[in-house]
């Protein structure tokens, strides 16, 4: 009888544990007014062009400089704030996403979330969260998702970020229009890794021969 009783509390924890953290507060608001006060501003001086392909995610979006030139012939909106973990987006989606009423929402993030620490799991359960943001509030809109990249500053996480790929291209194919776009293939080498001329100085962030990659795989992902 004691042992069930044992039993019965540690369930029964495990199961408050589990609702504590599904019903944590978001406390990371605070660290993106600046950026986001700044987008405010950007559609106050200029009205943003409707029904555009809307980039937004992390630092890999917001340094994309070339998005405008690297597709003439779409209406494109950058969106990304840099360091910005998935949570993050899914949080602020209200402000970053929604306004904007976009055809089609390019996304890459979840690099940082591994990087703090978080399991590929956790990466997948966010993605899950935008898809039904989408689903809720911009229903038939697609959602390509932009796979994580490998870099040379964080190669050691590698393992993990495509274990978080490889759950996030399963579930995409759960869901009408949305869509995994590997690009991270393309930016290995022969050798199994990241290619070494395609960053900046930090190894991490991609110069314009990494945009390139991203410019040329991409696109067919973004014809309607």
């Amino acid at each position: 009888m004691g042992n069930k009783i044992i039993l019965l509390a540690i369930v029964l924890l495990a199961a408050v544990s589990g609702a504590v953290a599904q019903t944590a507060p978001y406390t990371r608001e605070k660290e993106w007014e600046k950026e986001i006060n700044a987008f405010l501003e950007i559609d106050a001086k200029q009205t943003p062009p409707e029904k555009a392909v809307l980039f937004t995610g992390s630092s890999s979006i917001r340094l994309w400089k070339t998005l405008r030139t690297d597709f003439p012939h779409l209406k494109v909106i950058n969106r990304g704030f840099g360091g910005s973990r998935f949570e993050d987006l899914n949080f602020l989606a209200p402000k970053v996403v929604l306004p904007y009423k976009p055809s089609k929402i390019v996304v890459y993030t979840g690099e940082n979330d591994i990087q703090d620490g978080q399991p590929a799991e956790d990466v997948l359960a966010d993605f899950k969260e935008l898809v039904v943001f989408r689903d809720k509030n911009l229903p038939g809109v697609p959602i390509v998702y932009i796979s994580l990249k490998p870099s040379i500053l964080r190669w050691k996480l590698w393992p993990e970020m495509s274990r978080a790929n490889a759950l996030i291209r399963e579930e995409s194919k759960k869901h009408n229009k949305v869509t995994f776009a590997d690009l991270a293939s393309k930016m290995l080498g022969t050798d199994g890794k990241p290619l070494p001329d395609i960053f900046v100085s930090d190894g991490l962030h991609m110069n314009e021969k990494g945009y390139a990659i991203w410019r040329e795989n991409l696109g067919p992902f973004l014809k309607s």
